[in-house]
């Protein structure tokens, strides 16, 4: 039979004939809705005393946003999800070790959340001290009661969840980057053959960001199943409702990238309870589970409730007070009195409660699989690979002959990347790598295929195949190393991409050296490979020529670049960091270029200071008539060159002569990582100043393979606009030469450069 679909009513015909082409089901996810369904009681939960309970974490959290006068009192919509998840006996928790590495991972997507995550830890660590608990309020780092008085000050609380805290395990604020990162975490455990589950508190809104689609898709295809999404779906974000930006079905956004989706009333206890079970004991596809919890934005927060203005705006004080005696809290209500306000709402704890809340936190703490267990089930999935620490990695005496290239050599630092990734690769049970769907261009492969990559079918792998998603990449991978997995392994990850599309990654990195800064115990150490440095990966064009991206990075604490010369450099820097255990960005170069002779330059392993002396000053004096233009240049003048990026270093060493005979006495400094220079001139002042001495400083002109601001740190102030030479404009599509004479950094321009730089 044949049909004109043009035809109104020939199409009709043929949707209820051809009822299988214009029907799409969700392939592989399941999808489960109890929202408001009649559901048997479970033995345990005592659903009356549960919502009395959620009635308390309110009153906390109210009076936390109003003794700071500052904070989300939105997250009261998550009251019932977060007792249902820590007191249901589905999450393997104990409050008195609240880092032990057997426990289940959460992350606080929406970090905003901190009222009621500290509104939670200070009811639970009140009963826990009353009922004669003993913890170090030190080690542990809980949030009491009185601690409330001061959320969002400099000695309390902070705005946003942090890794530091019981029942948060990653540092957090903007949106997405939590469940991203959450990715990176459930990936860890599950590729090492744990069971032990992640959880995550996320907002609607966030599905608006672009990184939690990428996200989405990666942890739905890698079937990572002990991943388990409590998704608060109350249509609002800061500004107003989601509808505004999100149009399609929500539902549609995850069971269409294959995740399980199960929804409920958010505010129903029971059925959050049942919805957690579900998700905890899985589907048979093997796939993620997200809840969608349909709820009121601020529950009870009075005027703000179910409002966009819930999300981060206290009421005024008449209206709290008010809001409070809804609840049932006789408070005091007195204006800067919160402290009895706090133990009003306290005072309603019962023994029976604190009874209750004590036997659910055991339940929970029980679910702890041993640590000595865990880490036979880790060996049992990763038969025969090597358990070692992976930072505890030391470069060898005698470097194997794949790390070592031949002086003269034509050899590209992404190669000798390769070599060591790939080498490292067989070191460790706990080094994971990926890249932009890139791999076989910045050279990540040959790691990735030692195990191969991660997937259903291979879930023990350790390469990742991220796709074109550099946000989620960053974070994932940055996330996979700031986690202690049972026997206090420490993974590490590298990541990689173009140089110049590293600035989509900067946010990430920006929150994972937070986080190690703010949780030094769970610090982590990943490589963030810029490869195609420079404006040598000319044939695309700027688009493609990563000249500025080293300025994202400079100025954030806790990451350096590393911009190695030569491949032997390349491979002791990455020793270098390793030692060092800071994350780095490793600038990775193209273009075959040869490798260093080091007979009369120091050894590859001077890279570690962030700079070395090239060549000295010859301090050999010139006669007058050997001057080419006598008057006009002092004879003998001394110039220092800082000189970042291979093909500038050949560039200039090729006019060298020309310099010298002149009349100029040139001392060159390859420099690998002003910020590791900047450290040795604090750790090790003398080493600093014979490489380059205070007194040289007015002398220095520095050439870089992009922004010039990279080698500020080797000039003086005053010389940054005249003695600075680098790419200040966007270039075209050829080949390294045609580049390298459009940037005006040929021979030639360099030469020119410097004489008019020292004028």
């Amino acid at each position: 039979m044949s049909y004109n679909l043009l035809d109104k009513k020939d199409l009709e015909k043929f949707k209820k004939k051809e009822k299988d082409r214009v029907k799409f089901e969700f392939a592989g996810a399941e999808y489960l809705n109890i929202k408001d369904l009649k559901l048997e009681n479970l033995d345990g939960i005592d659903v009356v005393r549960l919502d009395k309970l959620a009635k308390v974490i309110r009153g906390l959290i109210f009076a936390a946003v109003e003794a700071g006068q500052s904070g989300h009192p939105g997250s009261s919509g998550k009251v019932e999800q977060f007792l249902a998840m820590t007191l249901s006996g589905v999450m393997a928790f104990d409050p008195i070790n609240p880092k032990n590495p057997g426990r289940d991972r959460l992350i606080w997507s929406a970090g905003h959340c901190t009222p009621l995550l500290f509104a939670g830890q200070a009811l639970y660590y009140e009963i826990l001290k009353r009922t004669g608990r003993q913890f170090s309020e030190a080690v542990i780092k809980a949030v009491l009661p009185q601690d409330l008085l001061r959320f969002r000050h400099a000695d309390g609380p902070q705005g946003h969840a942090e890794a530091q805290y019981p029942y948060s395990d990653f540092t957090t604020g903007p949106s997405g980057h939590g469940f991203a990162a959450a990715g990176g975490m459930a990936l860890a455990h599950s590729s090492c053959g744990l069971d032990t589950k992640t959880w995550v508190f996320m907002g609607d809104a966030e599905s608006e960001e672009g990184m939690t689609y990428e996200a989405r898709n990666i942890i739905a295809t890698n079937g990572l199943k002990n991943m388990i999404v409590s998704l608060d779906y109350n249509h609002f974000g800061i500004d107003a409702e989601i509808e505004q930006v999100i149009s399609s079905p929500y539902i549609n956004h995850w069971l269409g990238l294959g995740w399980n989706v199960i929804e409920t009333n958010g505010h129903n206890v029971l059925e959050m309870v049942y919805a957690y079970r579900l998700a905890a004991q899985g589907f048979e596809n093997g796939q993620p589970t997200v809840i969608i919890c349909h709820t009121l934005k601020g529950k009870g927060y009075g005027s703000k409730e179910n409002t966009a203005a819930s999300h981060g705006s206290p009421v005024k004080h008449d209206e709290y007070v008010s809001i409070m005696k809804k609840l049932g809290f006789n408070i005091p209500g007195e204006q800067g009195r919160v402290l009895e306000d706090i133990q009003e709402v306290l005072v309603n704890i019962t023994p029976e409660d604190e009874k209750y809340i004590l036997e659910r936190l055991e339940i929970g703490a029980q679910k702890i699989v041993p640590e000595h267990s865990l880490v036979n089930q880790m060996k049992k999935a990763l038969d025969g690979r090597p358990f070692v620490q992976p930072l505890s990695i030391k470069r060898p005496k005698v470097l194997p002959p794949e790390l070592v290239f031949k002086a003269g050599e034509k050899i590209s630092t992404r190669k000798a990347v390769q070599a060591w990734f790939a080498w490292y690769m067989k070191q460790t049970a706990f080094f994971y790598a990926g890249a932009g769907d890139l791999a076989k261009s910045v050279f990540t492969n040959s790691a990735e295929e030692v195990y191969g990559l991660i997937s259903k079918e291979n879930p023990f792998g350790r390469g990742i195949r991220y796709g074109i998603a550099e946000q989620n990449m960053a974070m994932m991978g940055a996330a996979i190393t700031q986690d202690i997995l049972p026997g206090g392994y420490k993974p590490v990850s590298v990541f990689g991409t173009f140089a110049v599309f590293t600035n989509m990654m900067a946010n990430s990195i920006r929150l994972a050296v937070i986080g190690n800064h703010l949780n030094p115990e769970t610090k982590g150490f990943f490589i963030c490979l810029a490869a195609h440095d420079g404006p040598e990966t000319g044939e695309d064009g700027p688009t493609h020529q990563g000249m500025y991206w080293m300025s994202l990075y400079n100025a954030l604490p806790g990451i350096k670049v590393y911009k190695p010369l030569d491949a032997n450099e390349t491979v002791e820097m990455l020793f270098g960091a390793l030692e060092k255990g800071e994350p780095i960005v490793l600038s990775a170069y193209r273009p075959e270029q040869p490798v260093i002779d080091r007979s009369e330059v120091p050894e590859a392993i001077e890279a570690n200071n962030g700079a070395y002396v090239y060549k000295q000053f010859s301090n050999v004096v010139i006669p007058s008539e050997a001057v080419a233009d006598e008057g006009s240049i002092p004879k003998n003048k001394k110039i220092v060159l800082a000189i970042s990026g291979m093909q500038v270093l050949k560039n200039t060493l090729e006019i060298l002569p020309e310099l010298e005979a002149q009349g100029f006495d040139v001392k060159i400094i390859a420099v690998t990582s002003p910020e590791l220079f900047e450290d040795l001139r604090k750790n090790n002042p003398e080493k600093a100043q014979s490489i380059l001495a205070d007194e040289e400083r007015g002398l220095v002109v520095t050439l870089h393979n992009g922004w010039p601001g990279f080698l500020y740190p080797f000039m003086l102030p005053v010389d940054y606009d005249k003695k600075a030479i680098g790419i200040t404009q966007y270039l075209k599509s050829g080949n390294v030469e045609e580049l390298y004479d459009l940037a005006d950094m040929n021979p030639n321009d360099i030469k020119e450069k410097i004489l008019k730089a020292i004028k």
